[in-house]
């Protein structure tokens, strides 16, 4: 456990932070601080420099690579198998994307020149951020195939499915609009997906809210995607993704 700054008691669930050693955590833990996050909030824009590293525990971060037209298309998720700006550790970054919190829960933070301070002491870390790197790029690999090749319904399984795996439960609170932009179509086209899957009993989607009812149905339905992706992550990742 780890104490927020309100005080509240914060399992310790980032894989990437349970996967160092005592000793090169201990080097990172004091320079963590711990915080909750709230769905929305912007961490970055495109262009923005990197000066935080985050850590989910509970909460998934969307990267979203945005048009000139204001369209915007997710790219990946970052959950508490990875972190946040991590690249930043190696050399100082600017952001190439907008990271938004798409379900909120609690990250912990560190400053990235002092998290390069540490990489620089530590091998486990350097090659920690080297596998996550080499996973992230996959990920994003992945993803520009799946947007251009499969349909909506099966892309917004995959996104359930990826979504799940990054929290502690079946209630996933999304908009409609959030669901869109996730998925780079129209709102329209989400209500439509969403009533399919629902009458399938797959899910149970209301206002704000949807519910994974039917599991592996879901992933019965999904793209190759999904399997490929988590499959990087636990060839790349010391402990298991889901």
């Amino acid at each position: 456990m780890i104490d927020s700054l309100d005080g509240t008691a914060v399992p310790l669930k980032n894989r990437l932070l349970a996967a160092l050693p005592s000793e090169d955590f201990g080097l990172i833990s004091p320079l963590l601080t711990h915080h909750e996050l709230e769905k929305g909030r912007h961490l970055y824009d495109p262009g923005d420099q990197v000066e935080v590293v985050y850590f989910p525990h509970d909460c998934v971060i969307s990267l979203m690579t945005l048009m000139e037209n204001g369209a915007a298309i997710e790219s990946a998720p970052v959950g508490r198998e990875g972190a946040l700006g991590l690249m930043a550790a190696v050399a100082p970054r600017q952001s190439l994307v907008r990271a938004i919190v798409q379900a909120p829960g609690f990250v912990s933070r560190i400053n990235a020149s002092a998290l390069h301070d540490v990489w620089a002491r530590s091998p486990t870390l350097r090659d920690l951020v080297d596998r996550h790197n080499e996973a992230m790029f996959g990920h994003a690999i992945q993803s520009v195939a799946c947007n251009a090749l499969h349909g909506v319904e099966a892309r917004f399984c995959r996104w359930l499915l990826s979504c799940r795996d990054r929290i502690d439960g079946d209630t996933i609170n999304l908009t409609q609009e959030f669901l869109a932009d996730m998925l780079g179509v129209q709102r329209t086209t989400v209500t439509a997906v969403a009533g399919s899957l629902q009458a399938k009993g797959l899910i149970r989607y209301r206002r704000g809210v949807v519910d994974i009812l039917d599991r592996a149905g879901l992933e019965a339905i999904t793209c190759e995607c999904y399997a490929a992706v988590r499959k990087g992550y636990e060839r790349l990742l010391p402990l298991p993704f889901g």
